[in-house]
């Protein structure tokens, strides 16, 4: 058996290859649990159980969880907005805004604030999703005072000038093009998800549509920021080498001053119910195909039943989890079919989501080729129960993953916001190896049965040009076009 495991910096990593599949699953599940084992000594020893919490009066809570391999600490701010809050006419708010935050307050220009930044050698950035919008800073642990002074004077005292919203919203337009209207796969994914989400405030791209960037102006960034922007709207995360007690006093000596605001939460916009399969296509100068299938699924903060999306989980990792996964293994080498294909599912997404297959066909082979040989693979899976092979393999995979994940204090804290973004609480990370450790062959077969199925069904296909499409420039701009 070829199992890998190595310390590093006194935290586990592990390798799982397919030499499992010459192993009874006696063997595999041997291994597994020594592998858990071994997981939980090595999370223990960095202080997988010193994570703290507290909330200020003022609402603004803080997690600390203590990482003291190396003398340096990270900063973050998470807000609980992101494109899921938008509507029609203001989409990419988020996005754009996120950029206006390093314009800098009367206290620290943009200038002083990139200056301060770089004299403690500090590395800061910041990130949009549809469920959050977060702000972050990784530097040596002495400086974290730096990094709470300056988060907390630009959370209530940013400067928005038309000057810098023009040139911001310029930057963010040059964005869109380059990562959505030039790249055809891109826009299959855009396209997707605005077909399979009418209703539902996944709809609409984090980026937002290029019409919508137009005609922003200055005063929807002002509106937004004085909405979503308050202290008692944030988590405020640190990991690394710190002391929690004074972290939270150093917390409250500079955000503990801010005065709250009442957040208004966005109306519900569920999606209606889909009750067949719908299709887009999009046309563009490509060399191949490209095809995407997206199912309808919940998440961990919707889930009728809380077994179902760890379940999903496994499911992805049977269906892509390496060479030996089912993609990979029999699409790509055996029948020779594609040239790559992935699945793909967030179960820490605030509303429900999609499971997503993507594939590239071949040369010689076509998209609908490939379509039907993703169909037969998920109806195997609705047919015929994983083995215990195969399940333990898959297992040790998924949780070798998250174990790698935890090995950065930049993954660790980005699970503490991505688990408080979505509502789910951060204590919720403790349960996960053992939720994905529980799942059944039979778990697995029951959400491919309830939720790989046509009535909640998307296609999205990129048919290749040999010139761009050049049809309907004259109609105005309206989102993407669908077919249903």
């Amino acid at each position: 058996m070829a199992v890998v495991v190595w310390f590093r910096d006194h935290t586990l990593s592990c390798l799982c290859d397919a030499h499992f599949n010459t192993r009874t699953p006696a063997q595999v599940m041997s291994v597994i649990r020594l592998l858990l084992g071994l997981a939980f000594i090595c999370n223990a020893y960095a202080g997988m159980d010193g994570t703290h919490e507290k909330t200020l009066d003022n609402g603004l809570k803080i997690i600390v969880k203590e990482d003291h391999r190396a003398p340096v600490v990270v900063s973050q701010v998470w807000y609980r907005v992101g494109s899921a809050q938008e509507h029609n006419g203001i989409t990419g708010v988020s996005h754009l805004l996120e950029h206006m935050m390093f314009k800098g307050t009367e206290k620290y220009p943009a200038d002083q604030f990139t200056s301060t930044l770089a004299e403690i050698g500090a590395r800061d950035n910041a990130f949009t999703s549809r469920d959050y919008t977060a702000y972050y800073q990784l530097m040596g642990s002495p400086h974290l005072e730096v990094s709470f002074r300056l988060e907390s004077d630009r959370m209530v005292n940013l400067v928005l000038t038309q000057e810098d919203f023009i040139s911001e919203r310029n930057v963010v337009k040059e964005e869109r093009r380059w990562r959505t209207d030039d790249n055809p796969n891109a826009q299959v994914y855009e396209q997707l998800h605005a077909t399979a989400f009418v209703s539902s405030p996944y709809h609409h791209p984090v980026i937002g549509w290029m019409d919508d960037l137009d005609h922003l102006e200055l005063g929807d960034l002002e509106t937004w920021y004085r909405r979503w922007y308050a202290p008692n709207n944030a988590t405020l995360v640190v990991v690394g080498d710190v002391e929690p007690d004074a972290v939270f006093a150093l917390a409250d000596e500079h955000f503990g001053a801010l005065a709250n605001r009442p957040v208004r939460e966005s109306k519900p916009r569920l999606e209606f119910l889909q009750t067949g399969p719908r299709r887009v296509t999009v046309k563009a100068v490509a060399k191949l195909p490209y095809l995407m299938l997206g199912y309808k699924v919940p998440s961990l903060a919707n889930a009728r039943q809380d077994w179902e999306p760890y379940a999903l989980s496994v499911l992805s990792g049977v269906l892509d989890g390496g060479r030996s996964a089912r993609l990979s293994k029999r699409l790509v080498r055996e029948m020779e079919l594609v040239a790559s294909a992935g699945a793909g599912y967030n179960m820490l997404a605030r509303y429900p989501t999609l499971f997503l297959f993507e594939a590239t066909p071949a040369v010689d082979h076509s998209a609908e080729e490939v379509e039907q040989a993703l169909y037969a693979q998920i109806g195997e899976l609705q047919e015929t129960l994983v083995s215990d092979r195969e399940l333990a393999r898959v297992k040790a995979q998924v949780i070798a993953g998250e174990v790698y994940q935890q090995d950065q204090i930049r993954g660790q804290a980005g699970l503490i916001g991505r688990l408080e973004a979505a509502g789910l609480g951060w204590r919720l990370m403790h349960e996960y190896r053992e939720r994905i450790d529980a799942v059944t062959a039979e778990q697995v077969q029951e959400v491919a049965r309830v939720y790989l199925v046509e009535e909640g069904l998307t296609v999205g296909i990129l048919e290749p040009q040999s010139e761009p499409v050049r049809a309907g420039e004259a109609a105005p701009s309206a989102g993407p076009q669908t077919l249903y």
